[in-house]
């Protein structure tokens, strides 16, 4: 028995081979590679095996067929997609477009066309999206931005972000974050603050924290904690009396 390949096209009706205009001018395929298919992979296989199709379906009613041709189509024609009103289709011509023209998409309505732009952009050009409503793009701007505008996140309202700030912050910056809610913060925060700098961390409420400055803080914050009650820490500042003062070497 033959199986009978489903050849539909974008709006359900059967593909019309016969009326094509590719009809004979172009390498297709039916229900393996047609530009009238519903299906974006056979699209995509059709614009591979005939890239020059493509600068002549940028305003095809099927949004599938404008995204797909957007990624072939000659580059001068591919500013107006920039408009489009479909957010594949925008960010496909953006993604092939010199990265100025992001700076147009960093307010896009779509989450996912804004979270690409973030990812293409670079320095300062990132600045505006600091406040974008959306973490995700918040987050991906966080990894990517310049240090010294990171102070800009540290009271966002997701940890995870912040979280991200405290591994990136400058070390003058990082006991803005030292009282922050979220623990794993904090851990980051005293893993890299220098070690004169740990006693403002000694009561804090995570052991771990608490940990850190026993073992590598000055004398006086494992002084402060000898009788922590996490026995972990109590025995690191025994130890770390016991050890004595740091050899200063000239």
């Amino acid at each position: 028995m033959t199986d009978i390949v489903e050849t539909i096209d974008w709006r359900g009706e059967a593909v019309a081979c016969g009326t094509c205009p590719h009809q004979g001018v172009a390498r297709c395929k039916p229900s393996h590679a047609c530009m009238q298919d519903r299906y974006a992979r056979r699209i995509d296989r059709f614009f591979d095996w005939n890239p020059q199709a493509a600068n002549s379906h940028l305003t095809h009613p099927h949004f599938e067929v404008r995204a797909i041709a957007a990624k072939h189509a000659d580059l001068f024609l591919l500013p107006p997609l920039l408009q489009d009103e479909d957010e594949t289709v925008r960010w496909n011509a953006a993604r092939r477009l010199p990265v100025n023209y992001c700076l147009r998409l960093r307010d896009d309505p779509h989450r996912e066309v804004r979270i690409r732009v973030a990812t293409r952009l670079e320095g300062a050009e990132l600045a505006p999206m600091l406040a974008d409503p959306d973490y995700y793009v918040r987050l991906v701007v966080a990894r990517r931005i310049p240090v010294a505008l990171l102070p800009r996140l540290i009271r966002d309202g997701e940890a995870e972000i912040r979280r991200v700030v405290a591994t990136r912050l400058g070390v003058e910056h990082l006991l803005l974050l030292a009282t922050d809610t979220d623990e794993l913060v904090r851990r980051e925060v005293a893993q890299r603050l220098p070690a004169d700098l740990l006693t403002r961390m000694v009561r804090d409420e995570d052991w771990r924290v608490r940990l850190e400055v026993a073992e590598r803080g000055p004398r006086a914050g494992a002084a402060a904690l000898r009788d922590d009650p996490d026995p972990l820490v109590a025995q690191a500042a025994h130890q770390r009396l016991a050890a004595g003062p740091a050899l200063v070497v000239p």
